[in-house]
């Protein structure tokens, strides 16, 4: 869908601004630190503190590393390619088991922008009695996927499980390619691609996630030896990016013109109506991230929705296990970030 650069660099002198997080005491270099991400919605808020030069204030000089999808970006993570970022949950899943990383908070809740598309011709039967419609149908599928995740939470809600369906599983861009011309009744994907399928061949969107009744949350990521070595570095990342989330939420039209540069420079091209739809997801701030990962009356609500996706990943043979959320979702750097009234005051400032 885009030519997405591998690598972007972008270095940032710490103007007087820094002096908010960093007290003069301590003035010094920034820390060079290595976010990761892919050109999505829940990028939006390195976006914007890029262009707002937060990085800076914050006392951080980023290199950016841009991947197509989770699964070379999580790889990335074997080469020290990268310190934090963002991804898809089923790659923060995998990545936890495989290369350590940690899960440090949410970048959106994806819920709304995963699921089920039928044919334009298709749809309002599919909407109507599903289980007579779809099964023995063909569905083109991204194996690993938050979209295979909410097809599979669309089947279970219809009375059908994987085997009542015909799934051919391609990867995300051939998905978009093959459904255009004419493959499949049924694709199981993720916005931006819904706009595109829409846009191109009228598909609409029967069965999302949330229809479902299943939580997809995008993951805000370190390699757990990075976060290790330097927790404040990692505070301060979560800080840049709550701010921004912060923006975001106080200025929804100056937010629009930001995803419309970065969607429009990576040839993504998306009327104002998409744009709405994806600015409509739910963001958290700091204090909302503490509540959703919050373990006070047992299990968080964060550790709930990363069972049932590991329950799926388990079902579809990619996990043999699933794995106690403990083991890789921690809220101790959100909590730094709270602790510390300079970096809080930075995380919420809404300008």
């Amino acid at each position: 869908m885009s030519k997405i650069p591998r690598r972007i660099l972008s270095l940032c002198l710490a103007p007087l601004g820094a002096l908010l997080v960093n007290p003069p005491a301590s003035a010094q270099a920034p820390t060079p630190i290595k976010v990761s991400y892919q050109i999505a919605y829940w990028a939006l808020p390195i976006y914007i503190a890029t262009e707002k030069n937060w990085w800076a204030e914050a006392g951080l000089k980023p290199e950016f590393v841009v991947y197509p999808a989770g699964a070379q970006q999580i790889a990335g993570a074997a080469s020290k390619s990268w310190d934090v970022g963002g991804t898809g949950s089923p790659p923060a899943v995998l990545g936890a088991q495989r290369y350590g990383i940690v899960t440090l908070g949410i970048t959106n809740d994806e819920s709304t922008a995963n699921g089920v598309m039928a044919r334009k011709d298709n749809a309002a039967a599919v909407r109507s009695n599903a289980a007579k419609e779809v099964k023995g149908k063909q569905i083109l599928l991204s194996p690993n996927s938050t979209g295979e995740y909410a097809t599979m939470a669309c089947l279970k809600k219809w009375g059908m499980q994987r085997s009542d369906v015909s799934v051919v599983t391609l990867a995300p861009a051939q998905l978009v390619s093959a459904f255009i011309g004419g493959n499949g009744m049924l694709a199981g994907t993720w916005a931006p691609n819904f706009y595109t399928l829409n846009e191109q061949s009228g598909a609409e969107v029967v069965c999302s996630g949330k229809d479902a009744g299943v939580m997809i949350p995008g993951a805000l990521v370190a390699r757990g030896e990075f976060a290790k070595q330097n927790p404040e570095a990692v505070a301060k990342f979560l800080a840049v990016y709550l701010r921004a989330v912060s923006f975001e939420k106080s200025n929804k039209a100056e937010a629009m013109g930001y995803l419309r540069k970065l969607f429009d420079a990576n040839g993504i091209k998306l009327n104002d109506g998409y744009l709405e739809q994806e600015l409509a997801r739910p963001i958290f701030t700091l204090e909302e991230q503490l509540k959703l990962m919050s373990r006070t009356g047992g299990k968080s609500s964060l550790d709930q929705a990363y069972e049932s996706l590991s329950a799926y990943l388990k079902g579809v043979g990619t996990l043999t296990e699933v794995p106690d959320p403990a083991t890789y979702i921690t809220d101790d750097y959100m909590k730094r970030v709270d602790q510390a009234p300079a970096l809080k005051a930075f995380a919420n400032n809404a300008n």
